[in-house]
């Protein structure tokens, strides 16, 4: 897919949301919180992570989140087909508060057909650069590091009623 092309299919990718984001957030116990998005749904932070995930692994996973919905969907667009998705991901923290994170190192591995270096660079810079929200949320001194890794793989064929 060409680069125009590409650029004209995103037209409107993500301008239909809201720009006042809500949710709630309620003490449970001890250090416990329930967060609750507008729309219902829940988790739940534990400074003791017995109960609930810490507010940073959150973060990490909002980061990952984000960036794998916007890679996959314009890879999709540039037609490959894709069978498994999966982003490890790795913080570093600075060491005194505030404890934000220094470095982020995401390693995505993706299986499909129709995978290509050239357009996986592209569908990663395009969400580093342009689209990703939490990304572009966070501290602008971050050192984000994304490595990736292709595998050939058949998409699951869908099942139809």
């Amino acid at each position: 897919m060409s680069e125009e092309r590409l650029e004209e299919s995103l037209k409107g990718y993500k301008e239909k949301i809201n720009p006042i984001v809500k949710a709630t957030l309620s003490w449970d116990r001890d250090l416990i919180f329930v967060g609750r998005t507008n729309e219902g749904y829940e988790i739940e932070f534990d400074a003791h992570v017995q109960w609930g995930c810490k507010p940073t692994d959150a973060l990490l996973l909002s980061l990952a989140g984000c960036m794998a919905i916007d890679v996959v969907m314009f890879l999709q667009k540039m037609k490959a087909e894709i069978a498994n998705f999966k982003i490890d991901i790795i913080g570093e923290r600075n060491a005194t508060p505030p404890q934000y994170f220094k470095a982020v190192e995401m390693i995505l591995n993706i299986a499909g057909k129709n995978l290509d270096p050239k357009r996986v660079e592209r569908a990663i810079s395009l969400s580093h650069e342009k689209y990703c929200s939490v990304y572009n949320s966070l501290r602008k001194d971050m050192d984000v590091r994304v490595k990736y890794i292709l595998e050939e793989k058949e998409p699951a064929k869908k099942i139809s009623d």
